[in-house]
């Protein structure tokens, strides 16, 4: 029996057209069909557009209206399938895990490094790959680029310019294809641990800030100032701050003790932090910082925004961060 899958178009490089100031998104669905029909094999489609957007124009209200969307029609498809700029496409296929958590059907976002009118784009396999999983009964978000499919809160985009731009970081492909076809790891798909529930709730007081050498203290009293509820710092090697020359780590103290969530990983993209090695990661953990382990920037960054939206009790997000909630984190707890 065919198998039904739903397009859902939200614009990106995959349907760009040349404009006066540049390429921008402008090709519908009905303008896709004939390319997009010609990679399904034996599935039947059904195509939307949901918005027309350059994926740096796509904010946490553009998530949340998305994850309904796919909530609402979940039920009537086998599979669903989201067309997304590349450039944020890891953020929000991140957001989607949680947001859909348990979802029960194969949610598949793509994208292109070209548009799909360009004779020699990636966007007609990358199309190929998202609509056959999404046709796998496979439940999950899924990202599918370059003929290989990410679990969606491990991705993250690592090349600007090559058709071979996103990663699966600390974590094995889903699936990868070649002249045997498409080869799906069980595996590393995560194990669905409980019914469906739509949970869209976000925060958008929430802020990424990087480690740099030279980096004032009085940043993070800034955004505390701001009324941020939430930060996640990208710290050096395996999750250090300076606490000499500038004490970062009291003045962390200071904001968790005025109920600000402080989450803490590293700039490396491999192997993730662990800060119960160096003095430096030791402070920072008695004073009550939460440690990203082996999470994706995006993953966590986007983890921080769901929780922070749905409770402000700081034992609940303590919790809620520390356990597995879609594949996105590999802690000694969860192994």
């Amino acid at each position: 029996m065919s198998k039904n899958i739903l397009i859902i178009n939200t614009g990106g490089t995959l349907s760009s057209v040349m404009k006066e100031n540049g390429l921008a998104p402008g090709l519908t669905t009905i303008d896709m069909q004939k390319e997009l029909h010609m990679v399904s094999g034996d599935t039947t489609l059904e195509i939307e557009d949901f918005c027309s957007l350059d994926s740096a124009n796509i904010f946490p209200e553009d998530w949340a209206k998305l994850a309904r969307r796919i909530s609402e029609v979940r039920n009537d498809h086998d599979g669903i399938v989201v067309i997304h700029g590349t450039d944020t496409m890891a953020y929000t296929s991140s957001m989607l895990s949680f947001m859909l958590r348990n979802i029960n059907i194969p949610v598949v976002v793509t994208g292109s490094q070209l548009s799909i009118t360009n004779p020699v784009a990636d966007a007609m396999e990358n199309c190929r790959c998202a609509i056959h999983m999404a046709a796998s009964g496979i439940p999950g978000v899924f990202v599918a680029f370059n003929r290989k499919v990410i679990l969606g809160c491990r991705a993250s985009k690592v090349r600007s310019l090559s058709f071979d731009a996103f990663e699966s970081i600390n974590y094995p492909n889903v699936a990868t294809i070649s002249s045997l076809g498409m080869s799906i790891d069980e595996k590393a798909v995560p194990v669905r641990n409980g019914v469906f529930h739509l949970s869209d709730s976000y925060s958008t007081k929430v802020c990424m800030l990087k480690m740099f050498p030279g980096m004032h203290r009085s940043l993070l009293e800034s955004l505390a100032e701001q009324g941020y509820k939430g930060i996640y710092i990208e710290a050096y090697g395996i999750g250090g701050l300076p606490f000499v020359k500038h004490d970062f780590i009291s003045t962390i103290e200071k904001l968790i003790s005025n109920g600000i969530t402080v989450v803490i990983g590293t700039q490396c993209p491999y192997e993730g932090s662990k800060m119960d090695v160096y003095e430096t990661g030791k402070r920072s953990l008695e004073i009550g910082a939460l440690q990203a382990h082996d999470m994706t920037s995006e993953a966590a960054l986007t983890k921080l925004m769901w929780i922070l939206g749905m409770t402000d009790n700081s034992s609940e997000i303590r919790d809620y961060y520390s356990i597995n909630i879609a594949g996105e984190i590999n802690t000694p707890l969860n192994q």
